[in-house]
Protein backbone atom coordinates (compact mmCIF):
# COMPACT_ATOMS: atom_id res chain seq x y z
CA UNK A 1 0.00 0.00 0.00
CA UNK A 2 0.83 3.27 -1.01
CA UNK A 3 1.69 6.77 1.56
CA UNK A 4 -1.87 8.00 -0.72
CA UNK A 5 -4.30 5.74 -0.49
CA UNK A 6 -7.34 8.21 -1.48
CA UNK A 7 -8.25 7.10 -5.37
CA UNK A 8 -7.20 9.78 -8.06
CA UNK A 9 -9.95 12.66 -8.34
CA UNK A 10 -10.75 14.59 -11.29
CA UNK A 11 -9.72 18.15 -10.43
CA UNK A 12 -12.46 20.01 -9.80
CA UNK A 13 -12.81 23.00 -12.74
CA UNK A 14 -15.38 24.94 -11.46
CA UNK A 15 -17.69 27.32 -13.74
CA UNK A 16 -19.87 29.86 -12.59
CA UNK A 17 -23.42 30.72 -14.84
CA UNK A 18 -25.11 34.07 -14.37
CA UNK A 19 -27.41 36.25 -16.91
CA UNK A 20 -29.40 39.32 -16.75
CA UNK A 21 -30.83 42.31 -19.05
CA UNK A 22 -28.06 44.43 -20.65
CA UNK A 23 -28.55 48.01 -20.65
CA UNK A 24 -27.43 47.95 -24.84
CA UNK A 25 -26.38 45.63 -26.89
CA UNK A 26 -22.77 47.36 -27.87
CA UNK A 27 -21.43 46.78 -24.18
CA UNK A 28 -21.93 44.70 -21.22
CA UNK A 29 -23.73 47.05 -18.50
CA UNK A 30 -26.61 45.50 -16.74
CA UNK A 31 -29.92 47.39 -16.42
CA UNK A 32 -30.48 45.76 -12.79
CA UNK A 33 -27.74 44.46 -10.43
CA UNK A 34 -30.43 43.13 -7.95
CA UNK A 35 -32.16 40.86 -10.88
CA UNK A 36 -29.10 39.04 -11.94
CA UNK A 37 -30.28 35.23 -12.34
CA UNK A 38 -27.58 33.50 -10.48
CA UNK A 39 -27.80 30.32 -12.16
CA UNK A 40 -25.37 28.11 -10.66
CA UNK A 41 -22.39 26.62 -10.13
CA UNK A 42 -20.84 23.58 -11.75
CA UNK A 43 -17.94 21.04 -11.85
CA UNK A 44 -17.18 21.38 -15.50
CA UNK A 45 -17.37 23.21 -18.70
CA UNK A 46 -19.13 20.71 -20.10
CA UNK A 47 -22.29 21.20 -17.34
CA UNK A 48 -22.02 24.92 -17.16
CA UNK A 49 -22.34 25.39 -20.79
CA UNK A 50 -25.34 23.07 -20.74
CA UNK A 51 -26.85 25.37 -18.19
CA UNK A 52 -25.88 28.46 -20.19
CA UNK A 53 -27.47 27.35 -23.40
CA UNK A 54 -30.78 26.27 -21.35
CA UNK A 55 -31.18 29.61 -19.98
CA UNK A 56 -29.97 31.84 -23.44
CA UNK A 57 -32.62 29.68 -25.60
CA UNK A 58 -35.11 30.27 -22.95
CA UNK A 59 -34.19 33.89 -23.36
CA UNK A 60 -33.61 34.27 -26.79
CA UNK A 61 -36.63 36.70 -27.49
CA UNK A 62 -35.19 39.06 -25.24
CA UNK A 63 -32.20 40.48 -27.42
CA UNK A 64 -30.85 42.21 -24.10
CA UNK A 65 -30.90 39.56 -21.93
CA UNK A 66 -27.68 37.73 -22.17
CA UNK A 67 -26.24 34.72 -20.12
CA UNK A 68 -22.21 34.58 -19.38
CA UNK A 69 -19.73 31.67 -18.34
CA UNK A 70 -17.18 32.70 -15.31
CA UNK A 71 -14.19 30.25 -15.61
CA UNK A 72 -13.94 30.22 -11.10
CA UNK A 73 -11.04 28.11 -11.58
CA UNK A 74 -8.85 30.44 -13.38
CA UNK A 75 -9.81 33.16 -10.36
CA UNK A 76 -9.02 30.63 -7.67
CA UNK A 77 -5.97 29.24 -9.70
CA UNK A 78 -4.52 30.83 -12.75
CA UNK A 79 -2.14 28.07 -13.16
CA UNK A 80 -5.78 25.51 -13.70
CA UNK A 81 -5.38 27.11 -17.37
CA UNK A 82 -3.48 24.13 -18.54
CA UNK A 83 -6.30 22.26 -17.75
CA UNK A 84 -9.09 23.95 -18.87
CA UNK A 85 -11.97 23.12 -20.63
Amino acid sequence: MTGNSKPEQEKQLLHFVFGGELEDLEGIRFRDLENLDMVGIYPNYKSAHNAWKSKAQRTVDNAHMRYFIVHMHRLLDPQSDKDCD
